[in-house]
Formats: structure tokens, C-alpha cells, sequence
């Protein structure tokens, strides 16, 4: 894919930083000054805007704010939350592409900043090269569910219902080629099923015909199902992340349950243009590494469905090109088109 225009690569110095220890978070939540290591870099005067390429509301956006609204509280200078939604975020993050890269305008980012270079035969821009990550914010595990009249509790027993029954059951997703119908294909793939998908206009309409028992399977997100699961309105059969999570800790991952080796969880970012300073960029890490860090901040995410995470740009950077490997195979093996 050929980007509209070349935008310098972002300077590269070797990687200062190693994973982040529980030790070394202790010290960025009770030590402020810890944080100002890099307190002789100058934050752009005005103010700092946050671009979501996606709707009010919605997972990234709620995390995005979250940080944000702290970060302001830390900086004195105000951080911005603007939505730039549509085209499958490929609005937004053309926007963020373009902008001059003085550390003033980030973006928020999910697993469709890599997906859609392959989903997609031409973008205006390089998700490769014309951004420099900065931070994996959160991530949020994806839940299995089935309409409760399902009979199945477990996955197994989903996957041998639903190879009984080729090409006669449905599942729903936020649409062609968003997370939910790619943790699904992937799934689909790893458990060789014939399943008919059915894409919504976003990830609540989906909820709504699962909970109306219009169709009877889905991959959502964590905070968009657990009130139905905590109601019984939905039956979880598994988690899709790598490991429990502390808000259903009785609920198996996909892959110790019955497909060894599966994980599709959704992950919330922040990349800036590239060539923005390498000095704000190590800056800007740090900071949001605090912020996920510190235990309000923490309990305020992990309450509602959201993993804090708070990694290196160097480790960000290698999480998303193998995210970009993993979504690109399953792609090209399940033949994922967009209209």
C-alpha cells in the first residue's frame, strides 16, 4: 500500500526501558517526581489533543478519557478527547498522519490500525511508518457468549453443536472486519466451523439480538456483556484472552478449555505522528505508565472490564507488528473482504 504522502520516520535510539515491574510501578504511584525524570521536556503550550477515531462512548473512548483527564491534572496543560469517527477509523487516523508531529496531537488506537492494512488494499497512510507508539494503555478481553436457550455450558460442547449443524447457525459482530468478527473468524478457523456471520452497525445491536434471541453467538467485549452475563441474560462459555479474568475468575480461556494457543483481546493505544521527539515521546510513556498505575486510576479500568497494561514504545512497537501477523493470516485464510 502506498501511503498520499511520506512523513520522516521518527528518530530511533537504542530502547532505555525494560518491562515494567511491579517494584517500578510502586515507585511511579508514591514518587511524583519519578515521573518528572523528563521534566526538562517542554509540553507543547496550548494543549494536547487525544484524536478516537470512533464514536463517543465505546471502550476506547472511555479508557482514552480516563487517562486523559489525569494527565491534564499532572501536565497543567489540558489534554482534549476528540472523536473523529468513521470509515472504520481510517478517518481519524488519516487526520492524526497529516498533523504536524510536535507532540500535540496523539492518537487512540485499537486492533484496527493494523487490521486495516490488509483488510484494506489502499489506505492514506502507513500504520508501519508514519506513527510512532508511545504506550499499550488497556486491554479488554473478548467473552464467548450464547443466548441461555443454547444447549451448551462449555465450548467444547459449543463446537460439537455447531459442527452438527453446518452453516445453519449464526453469530453476530460490530461489523466486516472490526475485533469481534475477527476473534470470531479466528475461532472459526482454529475449531474448523461452518458458522454464517451476520454484521451490525457496531458491537450494541449485536448485544441486542443475542439478548432478543435472534441469534444465538458472540464474541463481545468484556464491559458490553457483563451485565448480561451478570444477569443471566447471556452464558459464558469462555474468555478469550490469554489469561482469567478477576471479574468472572470461574470462566476458562478459549485456549485452555478447547482451543490450545487462541487469543483475541481488544487493546486501546496511543501513537503520535511520526517524527515527533523522541524526548516527549519517552515523556509522554512514562506519564501514561503512571497514570495506568496508579491504584484508582487501576481499579477505576479494571472495574469495568479494562487490563491496564502500560508498556515500552518498544514493546508497544512489537505487540503491533505481531498483531498486524496474527489479524493478516486470519484475513487471508478466511478470504475477509469489505465492501
Amino acid at each position: 500500500m502506498d501511503a498520499s504522502r511520506k512523513i520522516p520516520r521518527a528518530k530511533r535510539r537504542p530502547a532505555r526501558r525494560t518491562a515494567l515491574s511491579a517494584s517500578a510501578a510502586l515507585a511511579l504511584c508514591v514518587l511524583p517526581s519519578a515521573t518528572f525524570a523528563q521534566g526538562a521536556v517542554s509540553l507543547p503550550a496550548k494543549q494536547i489533543r487525544v484524536i478516537v477515531a470512533l464514536a463517543p462512548g465505546g471502550g476506547t473512548d472511555v479508557v482514552t478519557r480516563i487517562v486523559a483527564a489525569r494527565l491534564t491534572d499532572i501536565w497543567g496543560t489540558p489534554v482534549v478527547v476528540e472523536n473523529r469517527a468513521g470509515g472504520g477509523q481510517i478517518i481519524g487516523t488519516e487526520f492524526v498522519a497529516r498533523a504536524p508531529a510536535d507532540g500535540a496531537t496523539l492518537l487512540a488506537i485499537t486492533p484496527a490500525h493494523v487490521i486495516n492494512a490488509t483488510l484494506h488494499e489502499k489506505l492514506p497512510y502507513r500504520w508501519d511508518r508514519d506513527f510512532v507508539p508511545i504506550v499499550n494503555m488497556a486491554a479488554t478481553a473478548n467473552v464467548l457468549v450464547v443466548h441461555p436457550s443454547l444447549p451448551v455450558k462449555t465450548t467444547k460442547e459449543l463446537i460439537a453443536l455447531v459442527r452438527s449443524r453446518p452453516g445453519q447457525m449464526h453469530y453476530g459482530s460490530s461489523g466486516v472486519g472490526g475485533a469481534s468478527h475477527l476473534a470470531f473468524e479466528l475461532f472459526n478457523s482454529m475449531a474448523k466451523l461452518d458458522v454464517v456471520h451476520v454484521p451490525y452497525k457496531g458491537g450494541p445491536p449485536a448485544v441486542q439480538d443475542v439478548l432478543a434471541g435472534q441469534i444465538y453467538l458472540l464474541m463481545g467485549n468484556m464491559p458490553s456483556v457483563l451485565q448480561h452475563i451478570r444477569s443471566g441474560r447471556m452464558r459464558p462459555l469462555a474468555i478469550a484472552s490469554s489469561r482469567r479474568s478477576p471479574l468472572l475468575p470461574e470462566l476458562p480461556t478459549v485456549a485452555e478449555s478447547a482451543l490450545p494457543g487462541y487469543e483475541a483481546s481488544n487493546w486501546n493505544g496511543l501513537v503520535a505522528p511520526a517524527g515527533t521527539p523522541q524526548d516527549l515521546v519517552t515523556r509522554y510513556n512514562a506519564d501514561v505508565v503512571r497514570v495506568v498505575t496508579e491504584p484508582a486510576i487501576r481499579d477505576r479500568l479494571s472495574s469495568g472490564g479494562f487490563d491496564p497494561i502500560g508498556d515500552t514504545p518498544t514493546q508497544f512497537s512489537a505487540y503491533l507488528k505481531t498483531e498486524f501477523q496474527r489479524w493478516a493470516t486470519v484475513i487471508r485464510a478466511r478470504g475477509i473482504k469489505v465492501d
